[in-house]
């Protein structure tokens, strides 16, 4: 197993990306700590992995505070002694159009989506670096390196990746390596509401994608098992696509110029 005798904390842990990630750490393994700020979500996952043969934590926190993330830290790190992977995946999106989003709903995108980052990492380094080993990966998006509107959620994904691109370079001399995900669209409950209003969404964005559909999260939990896994051993301040080809090219462009 790849991740045996290794502690994964995830964030965002109750759902979506993040309850995928728990599950295929744990098959490998990994003693999983979920957090999510709604802790019934990271109980179910807990009950998932623990129904697998897994060892899992629940824990809440919202993870945009300090003093929460610093009591979460402390939980994870007296419950099971270490923190080898640190998984930071939280993140909200709201918000479409830069004239319209109000500085109440720009400042809680970036404080989910970029200042947990700061705030995760912050925590639980010390202890990587005092073992000279340990993991970050960073979950951004295909928002944060081209413009796909959700400017909030957007500039908060750049600055994710730019943020784990200093980790990579100052601590990795430290023994600590840092990557990012770049997720394109993964069918997620987060979807639910417009799923609601459109249930042909994901067919429609299907289009745009060369391999001809969506992602499912545990197309982004196994990318998230090799980058935190010894066979990545040599990759830091990566920033891997998982995206079915978005952003490889203009996949409609090349289709209407190869029309007949």
């Amino acid at each position: 197993m790849r991740l045996a005798d290794t502690v994964a904390l995830v964030t965002g842990g109750g759902s979506g990306i993040g309850r995928a990630i728990c599950l295929r750490f744990a098959r490998e393994g990994a003693a999983v700590v979920a957090v999510d700020w709604k802790v019934e979500r990271a109980q179910e996952t807990v009950g998932l992995v623990e129904q697998a043969g897994g060892r899992a934590l629940a824990l809440e926190a919202d993870v945009s505070s300090a003093s929460a993330v610093q009591a979460m830290a402390r939980q994870a790190l007296e419950a099971l002694g270490r923190v080898d992977v640190l998984v930071n995946n939280a993140a909200i999106g709201s918000g479409y159009d830069l004239l319209s989003i109000d500085e109440q709903t720009w400042d809680h995108n970036v404080a989910v989506v970029l200042k947990s980052v700061y705030l995760c990492s912050q925590a639980l380094l010390p202890q990587m670096i005092a073992r000279q080993r340990g993991v970050i990966l960073n979950i951004s998006s295909v928002n944060g390196l081209t413009g796909l509107g959700e400017e909030a959620y957007s500039a908060a994904k750049a600055g994710v990746i730019n943020l784990t691109k200093n980790l990579a370079i100052t601590y990795g001399p430290k023994g600590v390596r840092a990557n990012a995900i770049c997720p394109g669209t993964v069918r997620t409950p987060i979807w639910a509401e417009r799923v609601a209003k459109q249930p042909d969404v994901f067919e429609r964005l299907a289009r745009w994608y060369p391999l001809g559909r969506v992602a499912e999260p545990e197309d982004v939990a196994n990318a998230a098992l090799f980058l935190v896994s010894d066979e990545a051993s040599f990759v830091t301040g990566e920033v891997m696509l998982v995206d079915g080809g978005l952003l490889a090219g203009s996949y409609r462009m090349a289709l209407e110029l190869q029309a007949e």
